[in-house]
């Protein structure tokens, strides 16, 4: 793969390899936080593919859909029960094909296409319904639920189907289950049946991926066959990363069997155990603990501490009167709710995924109490002492549950408060990670996308804090999954004033900088703006005047393109814009031949206009100097020549014809 390629992959650790339904996120947001900082975004989402065709066990009739799938301008259908693996078999048929597709232009793309959400809104409007040779394209329709939505679906799912196969691209589509009825006769010849893979198959390869020593007898345990005979392929993906956290976190012995056992009683037993606790435990300040402990696992006790009193506060419990000494002392509440504290001082539960059920188990039996907990949240994640670890881990478990339940305002509203309470300049890590999360979740990633719409065309009403983060979200995340809706997004928020504009620009040059397509679309996004939008034409015209420098096109020079955007610039002021373009582009040919095009392409681009042509030569005089450098001054005579030439047509063909005004005055 290349690093052009593109695929929606929801955290490769276990949810990718996911049924239908809502996403259950399992989050590493140390480690995810760390590779966000420090990697190229598309590099990343290649990684989850790699990372997911190490762990990938091919379903029954795989081989039947990758056949079908090798010939350019093939649609492929997969109708699969939920927890089948379909979706990752949908990713990896793509994978598969090869690591590069037919086209000369030899970037292929590899996006996912959205899907009608669950209340039927679409963001099918919002894509470009272009396609090229090898291009590949996922389809997820398996969130559809409805006779209505899938009618719409299918409209759609046409006109793609067309188009790819005229393009020779490649699709694969997965149908949504228990509307076999609704099928399209005509889809029938291009739809696989896949049936589940052997689970202890999918156990097996995540655990060696994980490196872990173990004989086969240890898998023989009669709970755990049943959970691969039954379990959903994300669910067993959880067992096995749940089994490498028991074995890395050091608490829980040293052999695969106590680490085995520990994983298997976490996905069985934890939601009757959490139950059980919160029935016996006898007062809500307890109960407060839990979930406080639950929310901050991992942070220092006396951080923990400060958060639990800050809960009471916000659910309105009413304070022991005793005194601190005359109370029971923090430690034995801890150890009496089943937590412990480590050598560093930092808290666990006892038992491996406990805080998952507990956070859980609030969320669900408690919804009453959800604002108060969401207000709770918003202001306990940014106490003082704790690390942008600890932050980011809180961000991650509050994005978890406010999507399971439903609730992705929740999830926005919040991340909005912390990115307006940002400080300095800097991007607050936990409204990136509750953003991310809620543009990656399958059900709500189209909410997450419209809300950022309408906040970024609403621009000025953004707080600069806010524009940051969804600045570095779309550069990062969304421009990984749905490129051309990032570019969208980037461009509203670069042509606003401040720091985060310029953040927003240099995420969206450099997003249009590594693909010939979308350096195509925001050229003609701004060309368009600039001429229909007066008030802010001067804000487009910068924009498009730094996207069309030398050191921003695509590698090799779009000429088309180039053409198209010079001859907006040139055709209108302010001409001192001019000087940086037109004099990267005269150190691009000083610096080599390859880009020797430019001079004519630019000249051209002026149609002749007098004024241009002058202005274009003194911008070169200035740039040749009087030092006499001899690649400059050989540089300079060539692009004087090209002028000297369209000058001379343009008086050709005066001569013949009546004079324009231009020329009159």
């Amino acid at each position: 793969m290349t690093d052009q390629d593109r695929v929606t992959v929801n955290d490769a650790r276990g949810p990718v390899n996911n049924g239908s339904g809502a996403q259950n996120i399992y989050y590493d947001a140390r480690a995810a936080w760390r590779i966000r900082r420090g990697a190229d975004p598309l590099r990343i989402v290649r990684e989850d593919r790699l990372h997911l065709a190490d762990r990938f066990a091919r379903p029954v009739n795989y081989r039947v859909a990758a056949d079908r799938l090798e010939k350019p301008g093939s649609v492929v259908l997969l109708d699969a029960k939920p927890g089948t693996g379909r979706r990752a078999a949908a990713i990896m048929l793509l994978h598969e094909l090869g690591e590069t597709g037919s086209s000369n232009d030899a970037r292929v793309r590899f996006e996912e296409l959205p899907a009608p959400d669950m209340d039927g809104d679409s963001d099918w409007d919002a894509e470009p319904a272009d396609a090229a040779p090898g291009d590949r394209f996922l389809l997820d329709l398996s969130g559809i639920a409805d006779e209505e939505t899938y009618g719409k679906a299918q409209r759609r799912l046409a006109e793609r189907r067309s188009q790819v196969q005229e393009a020779g691209a490649h699709m694969v589509v997965v149908l949504p289950s228990g509307l076999a009825h609704a099928h399209p006769p005509d889809l029938a010849p291009h739809t696989v049946t896949l049936r589940r893979p052997r689970g202890i198959a999918v156990i097996t390869r995540h655990l060696r991926m994980d490196r872990m020593l173990f004989r086969p007898m240890n898998l023989e345990s009669h709970e755990l066959q049943l959970l691969c005979d039954r379990s959903p392929m994300r669910e067993l993906a959880r067992l096995a990363g749940l089994v490498r956290e028991a074995r890395d976190s050091g608490r829980f012995g040293t052999d695969f069997a106590g680490w085995l056992d520990q994983a298997v009683q976490a996905v069985t037993d934890r939601a009757v155990e959490v139950s059980k606790q919160m029935t016996a435990v006898s007062t809500a300040s307890e109960r407060a603990l839990l979930l406080t402990a639950a929310m901050f696992e991992g942070a220092r006790a006396d951080i923990v501490y400060e958060a639990w009193h800050g809960l009471m506060k916000a659910v309105r419990l009413e304070q022991e009167t005793t005194t601190e000494l005359g109370r029971t002392d923090f430690g034995a509440r801890l150890t009496s709710l089943g937590i412990e504290r480590d050598p560093d001082g930092r808290l666990h539960f006892e038992r491996l995924a406990y805080a998952d059920a507990v956070r859980t188990y609030f969320w669900v039996n408690f919804p009453g109490a959800r604002d108060d907990i969401r207000s709770w949240i918003g202001r306990a994640a940014g106490l003082r002492d704790l690390t942008t670890d600890d932050r980011v881990n809180v961000a991650a478990r509050f994005s978890e549950r406010a999507l399971a339940i439903g609730r992705p305002d929740h999830l926005f509203d919040t991340a909005e408060d912390w990115a307006d309470r940002a400080a300095g300049t800097s991007c607050d890590p936990r409204a990136v990670t509750a953003l991310e999360l809620g543009l990656a979740h399958e059900r709500f990633g189209g909410w997450f996308r419209r809300r950022i719409y309408k906040c970024v065309v609403r621009s000025n009403a953004l707080s600069d804090g806010l524009a940051r983060a969804l600045a570095t979200v779309c550069g990062q995340s969304l421009s990984a999954t749905h490129p051309d809706q990032a570019v969208v997004r980037l461009h509203y928020l670069a042509v606003r004033k401040g720091e985060a504009a310029r953040e927003a620009k240099a995420a969206l040059i450099a997003l249009a900088g590594r693909d010939r397509r979308l350096y195509r679309l925001l050229i003609d996004r701004l060309r368009n703006r600039a001429r229909q939008e007066a008030h802010e034409a001067a804000s487009h015209l910068h924009l498009l005047t730094e996207l069309l420098r030398s050191d921003h096109a695509p590698g090799p020079p779009p000429w088309p393109d180039l053409f198209l955007g010079w001859e907006a610039v040139f055709s209108r002021p302010p001409t001192e814009l001019w000087n940086p373009l037109v004099g990267s582009w005269l150190n691009a040919v000083a610096d080599g031949s390859a880009r020797k095009m430019a001079l004519s392409v630019m000249v051209g681009a002026t149609h002749g206009r007098t004024v241009a042509l002058h202005r274009l030569y003194t911008i070169t005089c200035d740039w040749a100097g009087t030092a006499g450098h001899s690649s400059r001054a050989a540089v300079a005579a060539s692009f004087w020549q090209h002028i000297d030439q369209m000058q001379y047509r343009r008086t050709k063909r005066s001569d013949t014809g009546p004079r324009t005004t231009e020329e009159a005055r």
